[in-house]
């Protein structure tokens, strides 16, 4: 974050990396608690507070961004009461405070005005285009239903995207260049903490890989493309739906050992 990391506030810094990197809501950076960070296992996680959904939900940390939110409690005064993570000078930062941080970023990058849920909307945009799912998107997000985020989806054709990214390169601008450029999403960013977690998380299988997700947190996204009216597989997938259906059996996952038995069935109709 070239024009970012140059910002002589340090909160300044810190709220945007966070945005950028997080893709959360400007309120739900403002509401972060000082006990934001989360570790499960020897990972760690950030903790955003109840939001649209009226649940608390976890996004991957970064290490790089742990390290920043680990400064900037260790300078916090210690005559500061609330539990608030970000404050100025004690008191609660006011959403204007967060637009002209990144407004200052975004001079300093040379581009025109933007607003900190921009910088949402780039994180979406980067994942979708790099291969992340919708579910995982989602729920990054915390989405509501897959609805809202197959905008992200729609941007994603190539005819949309010409021109929106006509727009979002320069969004880009404000955390580019001087730090080494990051392969996939910053939350999957390669580091000792995240290479741990990845080892002690619960897989499942699916069609291209595996869902990382850490044992302790609950799936709401369970087969949630399968189950979908929209769902359309063919001859060419069986292999792999049998070997989901047998990976449900042996985990004892009745519901998900049904599903792909009737999408089997199905397929077994249509070629009869």
């Amino acid at each position: 974050m070239a024009a970012a990391a140059q910002l002589p506030d340090e909160l300044d810094r810190l709220m945007i990396q966070i945005l950028a990197r997080t893709g959360m809501r400007r309120g739900e950076l403002l509401g972060l608690r000082i006990n934001a960070v989360v570790q499960i296992g020897t990972g760690y996680w950030l903790r955003t507070p109840v939001g649209k959904l009226h649940t608390d939900r976890y996004i991957p940390l970064d290490p790089a961004l742990k390290t920043l939110i680990d400064t900037w409690i260790a300078h916090r005064p210690s005559w500061q009461a609330s539990d608030l993570l970000l404050l100025e000078r004690g008191r609660p930062i006011p959403p204007t405070r967060v637009d002209k941080a990144v407004q200052k970023a975004a001079t300093a990058a040379g581009i025109g005005h933007v607003h900190p849920h921009q910088l949402r909307h780039t994180l979406a945009t980067q994942a979708i285009n790099r291969g992340m799912s919708l579910e995982a998107i989602a729920a990054l997000l915390g989405h509501a239903d897959l609805s809202m985020t197959m905008v992200y989806a729609r941007i994603g054709d190539r005819t949309v995207a010409d021109q929106y990214f006509q727009v979002t390169n320069k969004i880009e601008a404000l955390y580019q260049a001087t730090e080494p450029a990051i392969p996939v999403l910053p939350a999957e960013a390669a580091g000792p903490a995240m290479t741990a977690l990845h080892a002690e998380v619960d897989k499942r299988l699916l069609g291209n890989g595996y869902c990382r997700r850490p044992v302790e947190l609950d799936c709401r996204y369970e087969t949630i493309c399968e189950t979908c009216p929209m769902f359309f597989t063919t001859h060419h997938h069986r292999p792999t739906l049998i070997a989901q259906r047998n990976d449900a059996c042996a985990k004892g996952q009745t519901r998900r050992a049904e599903i792909y038995t009737h999408l089997l069935e199905d397929l077994d109709h249509a070629t009869a």
